[in-house]
């Protein structure tokens, strides 16, 4: 056995940790524990603080954009005397003054046209021409039995005027002359009705040439040589021409009912064509069908534009410009100094119906508003009355 292995009570003990203080252990867990119970109501109170700052802040800011919203400028303006115009734009399509389908009155067939699409043609000029060579014959054959009647007519003449001078020496009988007499008015009767029959072969006849009913620009051909024509309007292909009278144009607009009172007959508007652009045609209001539509609440309005030098076409889509009258005497505002008077609230309002004195707006289709000031009668003034 070594020296190092014999026991040592001494050292032993030495090499043995010091045993804790029990009484320092327990007051640090107290301190511990009175450190949490202060510190989580200290960091509530911090958080309700930060939350009611927050809400204050978010509520002033509020405020303060509401208010800023509610201050906003007016400008006074002074209305000038003078009568407040609406402009109201109407689409329409032009239309022909007058339009008629050329058909033939004879059957026959084409053996010439003289007249094609975009001419201009005269009252009464040969556009096409029909043979019809039934109605030839049968012409031929009236103008020979009215030459059969006239010889019928000349003997029955020539016997009764001899019978009349044989009745004067009892020559022949009474009853002769007055059958004579009587063949006489026959004759003259059938005369007369192969004379009609001429008369109203010759006019089918002229039908053969197909003219023109007035002046205008042929604007459809429906026929070509050769073509088998029915006389009338029935059948397929019995149109021949389509004549358009355009040396003054129609237009149809159908005008809301709100304005149809302001539309009088005589009134100027102006007209503008997409396919013309700053190009202004005066018209004329014609006529209306004194009647409002009940399925679209319009009034249809016929305006008449001249059109001497053919630039507007048929069919053709265009703008009509109606100027009305919204309020007569009112004072005028200029174009966007009204806004910020009608934005206000309706004390305001209020208080100018006071005074006697009412807002007039009008905005037309075309874009340009106005404002005005319209006298509106007071109520004492309207039960004096």
């Amino acid at each position: 056995m070594s020296h190092e292995d014999v026991f040592n009570p001494q050292q032993q003990l030495q090499t043995l940790p010091a045993p804790t203080s029990l009484p320092e252990t327990g007051n640090a867990r107290k301190h511990s524990r009175l450190l949490w119970f202060v510190t989580i109501p200290v960091a509530l109170c911090l958080l309700g603080l930060f939350t009611l700052l927050s809400k204050s802040r978010t509520q002033y800011t509020l405020a303060a954009s509401t208010q800023a919203a509610a201050a906003e400028p007016v400008t006074v303006v002074h209305p000038q005397p003078g009568n407040l115009s609406e402009e109201l734009v109407l689409p329409a399509t032009l239309q022909a003054f007058s339009q008629a389908p050329i058909y033939a009155r004879t059957s026959g067939y084409v053996i010439r046209w003289n007249a094609d699409i975009g001419q201009h043609v005269t009252n009464g000029q040969l556009l096409a021409q029909i043979e019809s060579p039934d109605v030839d014959q049968q012409l031929i054959r009236a103008r020979a039995a009215l030459n059969q009647a006239q010889a019928n007519l000349t003997l029955a003449g020539v016997t009764t005027k001899r019978y009349q001078d044989l009745i004067k020496s009892n020559s022949v009988a009474q009853q002769e002359v007055d059958q004579n007499n009587q063949n006489l008015a026959s004759q003259q009767a059938a005369v007369v009705s192969a004379a009609a029959d001429v008369k109203q072969l010759e006019v089918q006849q002229s039908y053969e040439c197909v003219t023109a009913p007035f002046s205008g620009v042929i604007t459809e051909r429906r026929t070509d040589i050769g073509d088998l024509i029915n006389a009338g309007n029935s059948g397929t292909g019995a149109e021949l021409f389509r004549l358009s009278k355009i040396d003054v144009m129609r237009i149809f607009v159908s005008v809301p009912e709100a304005y149809s009172e302001q539309i009088k007959t005589g009134m100027h508007v102006s007209v503008q064509l997409t396919e013309l652009p700053g190009q202004t045609f005066d018209g004329q209001v014609a006529r209306n069908d004194h009647a409002i539509d009940p399925a679209t609440r319009t009034l249809l309005v016929e305006v008449d534009v001249p059109n001497p030098g053919g630039k507007l076409l048929p069919g053709a889509y265009g703008l009509v410009h109606f100027k009305l009258s919204s309020c007569p005497e009112q004072g005028r505002t200029p174009q966007g100094s009204h806004r910020s008077r009608f934005r206000q609230h309706h004390g305001n309002h209020k208080r100018d119906q006071r005074a006697g004195f009412c807002g007039c707006q009008s905005a037309g289709l075309s874009g340009q508003r106005h404002a005005g000031i319209c006298p509106r009668p007071s109520r004492r003034t309207t039960a004096g009355k």
